[in-house]
Parts: C-alpha cells; structure tokens; sequence
C-alpha cells in the first residue's frame, strides 16, 4: 500500500505540470495552412521559419521536426530553407472520404529548448470523381390513378467528392408525364424525387423509359446516369405506411457481425399483392453498403462489419417500404455507434539519444508522444516508467513526453539501462501499452588503472638467463574501450646509484617483467623500483606500484681456506707434543664461503691422513684433535688433508693440507719437514732431464756432420764424371747419369753410373755399379766390388 500511495502521487505531479504546460502553450496561435489534393510531391506548403519566427540555422540547431497525428510521412521539413513542403501527392477521398473538411493536424517539435508549434493543413477538394447511380437501372410501379403531383422517391447518386464538387441537381430526359425534383436531407446532400404532372393511361401507355442525370457543381461539371423503368398499373388504394417515420438506435461499435440493429415495419391496408410489401435503401452509400444489410421481407437491419467508432460515429438510413402496386412509403433511421475501450494507447518515439555520456547533468534521453483513439474516459491517459530508475518524465503539449535523466549517471555501477514506458487509459477495462527502451551509458576517463597490488616482491635466483620473466604485475581499469588499455612502464629509479635501466624491462601491453642480465647475488642482493599503468583515455589518467626484487642465493661459491695458508712459500707445520693427550688440540682450519644460508653452511671432514685413527677433524668447527694417546711407534712426521664442503645443493668443496711433526718435548730440534726434503732431492729430477736434453742434441749434430759430408762427396763424384773418367761414346746410346726411383722392389733410390765401351760394336757395357753406395763403403771402410756385364740381345 506504501508503494502505490508513492506512485499515485507521482501521477498527479505529472497531470499537473502536463496541465500548466498545456496552459503555457495555449497561447500559441495553430495555424492552418492549404493544398490541393493531387498536387505533385515536393511543393511548397508554407515557410515554417518566417512563421515561427526563427532563423534558418537556427531550424538545424534546434533540430526541428515534423509530426503527424497518423504518423503518416505527407509532410517534410528542409532544415536548409526552412520550408514545408508535401512528400508525396495527397488524395483527399482517401484521407478523409467523405468528411469536409479534411484537415491534418501536424506539430513541429524543437529542441534546446523543447518547443512544439501546432498547426493544421487543410487539403481542399477537386471535382476529380464523376456522381454513380448504385444501379444502372431502376423500376417505378406506377398506379394509373395516381393524381398530378403523386411524388415517387428515387435512389441516389454517389459522388465522392465533396462541396461543390459533389451532386448539386438531377434532371430527367425529356417526356410529358414526368419531371424530376431536387430535395435536401438534413445533412445537405441531396436526393432526387420523380414527381407526376398528368394522370397515366396504361391502355394507352403501359411502360415508360426515361434517363436520369446526376450533375456535380464542380468547373466542369461532372455527371452519371442512371434509366428510369415506369410500369403502369392498376388501381391500388392504401400506400403502405410505417409504425414511425423516423427511428434512432444506438449499437456498441463493439458489436458482432449479424447483430440486429433494428427492425422497421410498416402496414398496407389493401390485400393481395397491394398488401404485400417489400423493403429496400433508397439512399444507399458505399459506408452504409457495406455497413448494413436490410431484409427485404422482414424489415431487419443487421450488421455484415464489424463498426468503428473512430471511423465512423453515427448513419442515416432512408428506408423505403413498396407495396405489390406500386405505392409506397419511407422512413428514416439514424444509427448512432457507442464508444467502447477497445483501442490501446499508442506510443510513438520522436527521438531516443543513446548512448549517454556518464557524469552528466539531466539529459534528455527520449522524447514520444503518446495518443489514445478512444473518446472521453477510455481516451484519457496516464504515464508512467519504473521507480527505481534514475529517470524522470516531464510532459509537454500535445501528449509530448520528454524522458529525461535525474542526475548524474556511473557507467562503471550499470552501463545498461531497461526502461518501460507504461500508458494506461481511464476506461473500463483499463487498456495499457508499454514500450521498452534501452538506453546504454557512454564511458568517460573518469577512473584510473589500479594494481592487484600497492607493492609486489619478486623473487629471483641468481646466475639467471638474461631475458628471463621474474614476475608479472597487473592493473585493471573500471572504465571501457581505450579508456580502458593500460599500458605500463618503468619510473625512474628511487635510487640513482641502481642501473635499473640494464637489469630489468617491462612489456608495456601485459606487465611482464624481464631481467636483462644475470644477476650475482654476492654483488646485489635487493633492488627497488616503480613501474606506472597509464590509460589511453584523453586525458590520460595513471597510477604505480612499487616492486621489491629479491635476488635468492646460488651455491655458486666454494669454500676458501683462511688457515693455515695454502700459498705460503713454506709450508706450516704443527708440532704436537708425544705426551699429548687424547683430544689434544693440534690446530683449528679456519674457512669462509662467500654464499649464505645453508649454502655458507660449511662441514669439516678429514680426507686423507698418514696413519689413519691418530687424528681426527670435528665436522663443525673444523678443530683437527688427536683421537688416541701418541707412542714411540707413531711416525714423527705426518701429513693430513682435510676437506671443507658447504651445504649447498650441488654441494662445493675445497681441501688443505696439515703437516703434523711429532716431538718429545717443545725443547727438541726442528727437524725438516718432509716437505723439506722433498726440496733437497728436487734438484736431481732437473739433472736427469738436462743429460737427456745433451744427448740428444749430439746426436742430432753428428746426423748433420754425416749428411753434409755426403752432401759434398756427391757434388766432387758428379765433375770428375764429366771430365772424362766415363767418355761418352758417339753411338744410339750416349752416355748419361739414371736416377732410378724405387718404384720396383728397391726400398731406397738409387744413383748409378753407366759406362760403355767405346766403339763396341756389340754395345754391352763395362760396369753398372750404384754410387751411393760405393761412396758408403769407402767412407766406412768397407770395399765391395762388383760388375756386371749385360749383353743386349
């Protein structure tokens, strides 16, 4: 009950500024404007901005329109000239029929501010329809007694047009019997009545053909006929006569098809067929034609379509009854149709602005008109929309309503909007039409990108991959489109002294985050920056984030050996005590790693040691004890490795050398280390590697000394040859020096001396003998001859 007591009260607040802007308006003068029908589209009608008052541009600015009741497109408006012209060719029968006058009423609307100028445009008659008769031919029974001056009513001519240029006279063809008088109905058309000037003689004259004209009074006029048919009959005394002359119904336009709408009798006093009467329309538009069927016997009229109150409200039958002899009588009904709720209110939207830029001020979404056909209650309305909106209704003239918003809108809370119109009638049923508009909200650069996060910590390992991802950082923005594309970067470092510009990028589409080289956690362990998401908004709005990079430890370090030192020129001796108790000290190996956490987390262990169980290293402090009493047999001199690992994951490691001398007593001489001794017997390996180095070098010289005096012994052999120790004879086979290789089955090349004797006929030779080897076995002292005769078959 709460919530209908808050919307009737809204309703009245509408119906009361709708009155007082109808007040307000009702000063405007509605003008009337005329055209002829068929006039050809695209004519002038009127110049609206001389009569409004206003500029051409100023039609434009203000967005003016044109709007008809029948949302019928007849008329347009040139914003450019300001004038009113016809979109199409009018027809007056075909807007109107058969009411006169036929006027449109439009409206103009305009806008900033809302305007509305009533006007009317009167769309005047041509005689362009010629008067028909419903019948080509009508029959008169005519009785041969009839006085002079006997009137007979005959049926009517249509015409469509109206005016003048509808039926104005009838006359009849040229006879001695007849002539034809002009009546007029209430409404002023007009109907023809044949009246008789001389009695009949049907021995004389039993049957009579005449024409009937209808003249229009349009220039020219127009005309249509119609033949007249006369039988002539015997004597009938009584005219029939009907219970009233004049009847008035009312029928609801709800009404079926068949209803009977009345039913009208008349009585005839004579008998037979002089008793018998018949009905007809002697007055018969194409409306009531259509409209209404009389019987003929029974008198009934009866509907055969449905009726419209909007249309038509009201008919005048003429009825006429004729007796079996041809007298006959009339009546008149007039039939008035009672208006129901049966028309919904109609809702046409003149404009709709959407989208709607959020933020602003009232704004006018829609402006409608709405429109009910119906008349008095079930023609009133109310209008009304959703109450949880944020908008509002605000009326203007003529059933304008202009939609408008209440206040300032947020795209980000609801960036659509459903809004029904709801029109409701007064009548009984109420009648409602409802009407859905969508309105959609604009975005605007009104919010900044935000971070997931204010800060982000990352977390990378050290001895990365360069262009590694180290994280992402991810901002969104509440508004839409490009307002709503972020793009991100790096902000210059808080701290100058850090390169951020060579350790990390940034995607600016997606906000990954990259290091750019590899990272050594000894030298950087944490670094600091800003990174800003902007939006493609205008103006750009922008927000940032800080990001906190950690960089984890790698066991990349391997332990180093403080103590004792492992690149002294002379090696460090421990001395320990043979008196020396079990879990005496001998001496502490210091160690650092350059990692941290477990990986600087270092373990002692002993690797190797001269007599295994005489020492022993503790794992965590690295304190290398005696782990039983000493004896005369333990060696003086001992030698201990001891391993230094981390705890790292591979584990790294690093060794150092302990050289323990055992001593009675602290008073006893230093003797030498092994160590030491090891020094003194150095010197012999170099000595050996020298005499190899000598003997060879000999070896190598006396090789040359050979090859060079063969060299020589060679060149000496080769000139006494050419002097003449080996003549060359003149013959087919001169003398000469053979290089033979060994390509046969001589392993090594040899050189021989040919001779032969000269002026043999038989052409064998004296000696072959090879001279590298000759000169060998003289030089070695060695002699070997040889000779060898070969006879050339």
């Amino acid at each position: 009950m709460e919530a209908g007591g808050e919307r009737f009260p809204k309703q009245r607040q509408v119906l009361i500024l709708f009155l007082l802007l109808g007040v307000a308006l009702a000063g405007w003068e509605s003008r009337r404007y005329f055209v002829m029908e068929e006039t050809e589209s695209g004519s002038f009608v009127a110049n609206l901005a001389k009569d409004l008052g206003l500029g051409v541009g100023e039609l434009a600015a203000r967005e003016a329109r044109v709007v008809s009741e029948d949302n019928e497109p007849w008329l347009q408006l040139d914003l450019q000239t300001g004038e009113l012209i016809l979109s199409e060719k009018l027809d007056r029968e075909e807007m109107c029929g058969p009411t006169d006058p036929c006027v449109m009423h439009f409206q103009v609307l305009l806008k900033k501010p809302l305007g509305v100028f009533r006007a009317e445009l009167l769309v005047r008659d041509i005689n362009d329809h010629s008067p028909e008769f419903p019948e080509k031919e009508m029959t008169l029974k005519i009785l041969e007694t009839s006085p002079p001056g006997t009137v007979f009513p005959l049926k009517t001519a249509q015409d469509l047009d109206v005016g003048n240029n509808n039926i104005q006279n009838y006359n009849i063809s040229h006879n001695s019997c007849f002539h034809v008088s002009t009546r007029n109905w209430g409404d002023g058309r007009k109907y023809p009545e044949l009246v008789l000037d001389k009695e009949l003689d049907r021995e004389e004259q039993a049957e009579l053909r005449l024409t009937l004209t209808a003249l229009d009074g349009g220039s020219p006029p127009r005309s249509g006929t119609a033949q007249v048919r006369i039988l002539v009959l015997d004597v009938n005394d009584n005219a029939p006569e009907f219970a009233q002359t004049h009847y008035q119904v009312q029928v609801p336009e709800n009404s079926p098809v068949g209803t009977l709408v009345v039913k009208v009798s008349a009585r005839d006093l004579d008998t037979g067929t002089n008793g018998e009467i018949s009905y007809s329309l002697f007055y018969s538009s194409q409306e009531i034609s259509t409209t209404f069927e009389l019987s003929s016997i029974s008198g009934e009229v009866r509907l055969i379509k449905k009726l419209d109150f909007e249309t038509i409200s009201s008919y005048e039958l003429y009825i006429d009854a004729s007796d079996g002899g041809g007298l006959s009588g009339k009546c008149s009904v007039s039939i008035e149709v009672m208006d129901v709720n049966d028309n919904s209110p109609e809702l046409t939207i003149s404009s709709l602005t959407s989208p709607i830029p959020e933020n602003s001020p009232e704004t006018e979404v829609a402006l409608f008109r709405i429109r009910d056909r119906d008349s008095g209650d079930n023609g009133r309305m109310t209008c009304s929309i959703q109450d949880d909106l944020p908008f509002l209704l605000k009326p203007s003239a003529e059933n304008f309503y202009t939609l408008v918003t209440n206040g300032a809108l947020d795209r980000e809370s609801k960036a659509q909007y459903n809004i029904t119109i709801t029109v409701t009638d007064m009548g009984t049923p109420r009648l409602k039409t409802q009407h859905n508009i969508t309105v959609l909200v604009s975005d605007v650069n009104d919010n900044a990108p935000a971070f997931t996060q204010t800060s982000y910590t990352l977390s990378v390992r050290e001895n990365n991959s360069p262009a590694l991802h180290i994280g992402t950082v991810r901002a969104t923005d509440r508004d839409a489109g490009a307002n709503a594309q972020v793009t991100y970067s790096l902000l210059p470092p808080l701290d100058a002294h850090v390169p951020l510009a060579s350790l990390v990028s940034i995607n600016p589409d997606n906000g990954h985050l990259f290091a750019l080289r590899s990272l050594d956690y000894e030298a950087l362990r944490a670094f600091e920056f800003r990174v800003g998401a902007a939006d493609r908004g205008s103006p750009a709005l922008s927000s940032q984030a800080l990001v906190r990079v950690l960089v984890a430890d790698d066991n990349d370090n391997a332990p180093f050996v403080l103590y004792p030192l492992q690149n002294a020129s002379a090696p460090c001796t421990e001395l320990v005590p043979r008196a020396a108790e079990a879990g005496y000290l001998v001496t502490k190996v210091v160690a650092v790693d350059g990692d941290s956490g477990q990986n600087a987390w270092l373990s002692f262990q002993l690797l190797k040691a001269t007599e295994p169980g005489l020492f022993g290293v503790w794992a965590h402090n690295g304190e290398v004890r005696t782990a039983r009493l000493l004896s005369e047999r333990d060696a003086a001199k001992h030698r201990l490795v001891v391993l230094v690992k981390d705890n790292g994951e591979p584990p790294l490691s690093a060794s150092v050398t302990l050289h323990v001398l055992l001593v009675d007593g602290f008073s006893q001489p230093y003797l030498p280390a092994p160590e030491a001794e090891a020094a003194d017997a150095a010197p012999a390996a170099p000595l050996t590697v020298y005499l190899v180095v000598a003997l060879a070098s000999v070896s190598s010289l006396f090789l040359f000394s050979v090859l060079v005096f063969v060299a020589v012994r060679l060149c000496r052999r080769g000139g006494a040859a050419s002097v003449g120790r080996c003549s060359v004879p003149e013959g087919p086979f001169p003398g000469h020096l053979v290089d033979v290789s060994g390509t046969g089955t001589l392993s090594q090349s040899y050189q021989y001396e040919v001779c032969l004797t000269g002026g043999s006929g038989s052409n064998e030779f004296k000696f072959l003998k090879p001279v590298f080897h000759n000169i060998l076995e003289s030089d070695l002292g060695r002699k070997s001859e040889g000779s060898s005769t070969f006879q050339n078959s």
